[in-house]
């Protein structure tokens, strides 16, 4: 069912006297409230647009309007009425957020007010800012009073000198809640204008389960939305953690959720390359996260097209690379899409994130959620205020592992083909073998470090991570590579490792060179096969050395700093004077 909320426009007149009949008949229902409505009165409303209107499938399905009182001191969200074949299906929730948001767009400074003895009513209006108050606060202009005449309990109030009734008061004042106007007003154009997203419409949200994806989820079903989540699975979760997370989707409001299997295609479609390629980031960081972002984002754009979902939404700031890796990934694979960003839409602080959710209730590990975690199968990044300045370093217990073991342990690393087989000899899969890698090494505390590096956006940034096992992995693999490889392969697989690098890390993964560069590393793998042996102690390693069938010191007749048996003295003289040429012509001329 398409659900669908508007402002009315002088079209909608036809439909006033139906909607004055279904207002009377709901009253006399519900044996309370005003019964009946000027049919003149309210088409003008509707003429004015100061009147939401509601269609299901096209069938009109509930109204509401707004009245003004005391030289607009005060407005009303009045007449608010679902007819009942579409009853218990969302629509009075839309209606009154839709009739709220245009209140509060035309009279920005005004206080808004309702009265109502529903329950349902005056939770939908609590949950939009509104506090309940006495009766005596609410206006006391008579064009106010007299519209409840034609309740059937007009005898109470008059008997009570208009200062009780059944009725509850419920009044949202803007100067108080100033926060609001942020969170609320601030999304109006981007769901109702031009982007033509509607109430009831299906968004996908890419939810990890940490606070700004929640905040995404809880503001998102409060707009009106029906909000699907999914988590991709990278490899830095485990069941119980998924379970947990899929507890936490529901319990926020997420219509369905769906944890997404990836850890086998990141690791063939990625993770093997950055082994490959030796990839670290500035010579520091092994892109746990930005290489992790666009896999994440891939099956994100696989599921939004399965579901048939209008938008597709995620927790991204606007101050990093995450939002440009998302974006780009959406608008190749599934263009139709429109892409939603609260965070970043809303210029949000983690503060004020955080105030939102206590507000609607969600309960949220606050001082856990000062830092940001992303663990993946390649590693974990950690953010927080210490990576806001530029001399700070984390807490201990910010890192996901502590030290726990103090002797050093020697580890031997089997890779075939440049894919790492074995640990100690136990011959397994790659990817579990970079499970089973962190799990040794991180007791360690090996890997952590902080990453500096610039940004898409032209800013410099500042990440802490811990990745033991990419690291080792990485040093294991490139010293096996210095023994096995020619000088030229080494060389060229230098200078392509730090392109692939970097179009990795600045989004670039769809472009078609990416498969180039993986051609050309696959093929360099060819004797990329051997024993690599570490010791690993607190907080480092040291690489000791390998053993490897295709070892070219082990092949050569000369040995490095003592004898040459490939060559004679006099030869040895004879290249040097021709290696020289070059530079005695230059010195020659310019001495």
């Amino acid at each position: 069912m398409k659900i669908k909320v508007r402002t009315t426009n002088a079209d909608d007149t036809k439909y006033v006297v139906v909607i004055c009949q279904q207002i009377e008949e709901s009253a006399k229902i519900r044996r309370t409230g005003i019964a009946k409505r000027d049919p003149e009165y309210v088409k003008k409303k509707i003429t004015e647009g100061h009147a939401v209107i509601a269609f299901c499938d096209g069938i009109l399905a509930g109204f509401s309007y707004i009245e003004t009182f005391q030289d607009r001191q005060f407005v009303a969200n009045s007449g608010l009425i679902v007819f009942p074949e579409f009853r218990n299906k969302g629509v009075a929730k839309l209606i009154k957020s839709e009739i709220f948001q245009l209140s509060r767009n035309k009279f920005t400074k005004s206080k808004i007010f309702s009265i109502t003895t529903n329950i349902s009513v005056l939770k939908m209006n609590m949950d939009l800012g509104f506090k309940p108050v006495p009766i005596t606060v609410l206006p006391k202009s008579e064009d106010f009073w007299k519209g409840c005449r034609s309740c059937t309990n007009y005898d109470i109030l008059t008997r009570h000198n208009r200062k009780m009734c059944l009725c509850s008061g419920i009044l949202y004042d803007p100067s108080e809640k100033k926060s609001n106007k942020k969170l609320l007003f601030g999304y109006k154009k981007l769901f109702f204008g031009d982007k033509k997203l509607l109430f009831g419409d299906k968004i996908l949200l890419a939810y990890s389960g940490g606070l700004d994806t929640s905040y995404c989820l809880k503001f998102l079903t409060q707009q009106g939305f029906h909000v699907y989540t999914a988590i991709v699975n990278t490899g830095g979760s485990s069941e119980k953690e998924l379970i947990d997370i899929e507890k936490k989707a529901y319990a926020i409001g997420a219509k369905f959720h769906r944890n997404i299997e990836a850890k086998d295609d990141f690791y063939q479609h990625c993770i093997k390359y950055l082994i490959f390629g030796n990839i670290l980031r500035n010579h520091t960081y092994p892109l746990s996260v930005s290489a992790e972002r666009i896999f994440q984002a891939i099956k994100i754009a696989e599921y939004a097209n399965e579901i048939n979902a209008k938008a597709i939404a995620h927790g991204s700031t606007g101050a990093g690379n995450d939002q440009i890796r998302f974006d780009l990934a959406f608008q190749i694979l599934c263009p139709n899409k429109i892409i939603i960003s609260p965070i970043r839409d809303l210029k949000l602080s983690r503060k004020e994130e955080m105030d939102y959710l206590r507000e609607h209730g969600v309960d949220i590990l606050w001082e856990k959620a000062q830092y940001s975690l992303n663990k993946g199968l390649w590693g974990t990044s950690v953010g927080g205020k210490e990576t806001l300045t530029s001399n700070q370093n984390f807490p201990e217990g910010t890192y996901p592992n502590s030290l726990q073991e103090f002797k050093p342990q020697k580890i031997q690393l089997t890779f075939s083909k440049g894919e790492l087989i074995a640990i100690n000899g136990e011959v397994t899969d790659p990817v579990e073998n970079i499970v089973r890698l962190e799990r040794i090494a991180s007791r360690f505390a090996i890997g952590r470090d902080i990453h500096v590096g610039d940004t898409l956006i032209g800013i410099k940034g500042r990440v802490g991570f811990e990745a033991s096992s990419a690291l080792i992995i990485l040093k294991a693999h490139h010293l096996l590579e210095k023994h096995v490889l020619s000088k030229w392969q080494i060389y060229w697989k230098e200078q392509l490792g730090n392109w692939y690098g970097m179009l990795l890390h600045e989004a670039q993964y769809f472009d078609p060179v990416m498969r180039d560069i993986e051609a050309f590393f696959m093929n360099s793998q060819e004797r990329v096969s051997g024993i690599v042996s570490v010791q690993l102690h607190p907080y480092r390693f040291e690489l000791i050395g390998i053993e490897s069938p295709f070892d070219l010191m082990q092949t050569q007749k000369t040995k490095y700093g003592e004898e040459n048996e490939s060559c004679s003295s006099e030869e040895a003289k004879g290249f040097i004077k021709i290696f020289g040429t070059p530079m005695k012509i230059y010195h020659s001329i310019n001495p």
